[in-house]
């Protein structure tokens, strides 16, 4: 079993530290100087590290330097005197698992370094699925039936209808089946039919000729002549305009179409992968789909599960959407507690895959340490899941059905202001409202700290340097 390290400089440290965690039954070796840390790395490597940040001959900020390039998914804690609090800031951002500041109180940092070994075991034993390619992620049955399906249709140019909840990730299957087809090496060119103006959707899909209409200067590729050779992925088909649909019928009948304006037939040399969140069924008989044009598109239809049909995934997808925004911010990968992956596992997602994704990236900018607990979710995981409310005898459930109902009266507002944005398609909501509460934190802990910035910045979990670019970001100097 791999032990916990203890280096410093101070006999007592390591007598005590020694000793408290002996009783509590984890296993130390302890180091007088970074020195021999290094030199005993040549024949073992330890569970968790906890160094002094400053020593003789070498200082701990060195050390931990030293351990990320070997050793980078090692805890590493940085002991460090209430005036050392800069240099400790400063290599908590430097990927310092915690710090830790003297005098401690013993019974807190046997806690503390329990909890970085516990951390440590759990990513070990999920090393396998860390592992995973991050094309497509997913360990659960429903996820497995999928990639069954892909590999099936690998050698195949059959057209492909894609179904599923919003957010679900279709466009991942249907790059995932151009990049195993025999088409690979040919473009992967998707175009969602609902997000352009029906006025421009022909013009976008079938390309125009010089003066087919007021404005067209110039002859133009549609994304059917883009796509030639390789896939065209038609996102949100059950929202065509019904002649459109004509139209598309007529290419997969007759492989062939006309630019807008054209006189001459183009050969469509192009697979077809088409996906929708409706029930294109229900479309039929509503007279907004033609029912012809659904039987060309469904010769093979995959159905993606929602997330709450695939809660094993859920894990993996967490650490995976942590990484990738910690890589995208130039920041450590927050880790999830236990408390924290279990409420993540409990929630329905109605926005599925594409909305953990968000709730990762809002946790990389937000959520206040490395550790992210249940406490440190955003609010929408804070209140009861839908659904659970209703379990409840006597609930109400027009309220249960509404988060922000049982929210305190500020989140109500926020939430409101969020909608507002949304319904206006203001394209800076994320990073608006990011900014607002940004700079509400910082003010108010300033405050708290009268000023002392390094103070607010310890409480707020973030670095010195963190809390000084945001102050100069968010217009905050005065």
């Amino acid at each position: 079993m791999k032990s916990i390290w203890v280096v410093d400089d101070d006999q007592s440290i390591r007598f005590v530290l020694e000793k408290a965690l002996a009783r509590d039954g984890l296993p130390v070796r302890c180091f007088a100087s970074p020195s021999e840390v290094l030199s005993a790395l040549q024949d073992d490597s330890p569970q968790v590290l906890v160094s002094d940040i400053r020593m003789p001959g070498s200082s701990g900020l060195t050390l931990l330097a030293q351990l990320r390039e070997r050793l980078p998914q090692l805890p590493v804690i940085i002991m460090t005197a209430y005036t050392d609090l800069d240099s400790a800031v400063a290599a908590f951002q430097g990927g310092a698992f915690e710090y830790l500041p003297k005098p401690f109180d013993l019974p807190h940092a046997v806690a503390l370094i329990r909890r970085a070994w516990q951390e440590r075991e759990r990513e070990q034993a999920q090393a396998p699925a860390a592992a995973q390619p991050p094309e497509m992620l997913g360990h659960s049955s429903a996820m497995q039936e999928v990639f069954r399906a892909i590999g099936r249709l690998s050698q195949s140019h059959v057209t492909v209808l894609i179904t599923g909840e919003s957010g679900t990730g279709k466009e991942l299957v249907a790059r995932a089946l151009h990049k195993h087809s025999p088409v690979a090496q040919g473009p992967f060119v998707a175009i969602n039919t609902a997000a352009i103006p029906r006025d421009l959707l022909e013009s976008e899909l079938f390309g125009h000729e010089r003066g087919a209409f007021t404005g067209a200067q110039a002859s133009r590729h549609g994304r059917f002549e883009q796509a030639q050779g390789g896939t065209l992925f038609l996102d949100e088909i059950g929202d065509m305009p019904l002649e459109l649909q004509t139209r598309l019928l007529r290419v997969l009948s007759d492989g062939q179409f006309y630019r807008v304006g054209g006189q001459h037939p183009i050969k469509a040399q192009v697979r077809v992968i088409a996906a929708t969140h409706q029930n294109l069924e229900a479309l039929v008989l509503e007279g907004r789909f033609r029912e012809d044009l659904l039987h060309r598109l469904n010769v093979i239809r995959l159905r993606l599960p929602p997330l709450r049909e695939r809660r094993d995934d859920i894990a993996v997808l967490a650490r995976h959407f942590l990484a990738a925004s910690a890589k995208e911010l130039g920041v450590e990968p927050k880790r999830l507690g236990e408390d924290a992956l279990q409420r993540l596992q409990d929630f329905p997602f109605p926005g599925n895959v594409r909305q953990l994704e968000n709730i990762c990236r809002w946790l990389s900018v937000m959520a206040p340490s490395q550790w992210v607990r249940a406490q440190d979710l955003p609010p929408e995981l804070q209140a009861p899941a839908p659904g659970l409310a209703a379990a409840n005898p006597g609930s109400d459930p027009a309220a249960a059905s509404s988060p922000a109902a049982a929210a305190p009266e500020w989140l109500a507002l926020f939430a409101q202001d969020a909608q507002q944005r949304l319904q206006a398609q203001d394209p800076h909501v994320w990073d608006e409202l990011i900014r607002r509460c940004e700079a509400e934190l910082i003010r108010t802990a300033l405050a708290h700290t009268r000023g002392r910035r390094i103070e607010a910045a310890q409480k707020l979990g973030i670095g010195r340097n963190t809390i000084t670019r945001k102050i100069q970001e968010l217009g905050l100097e005065s």
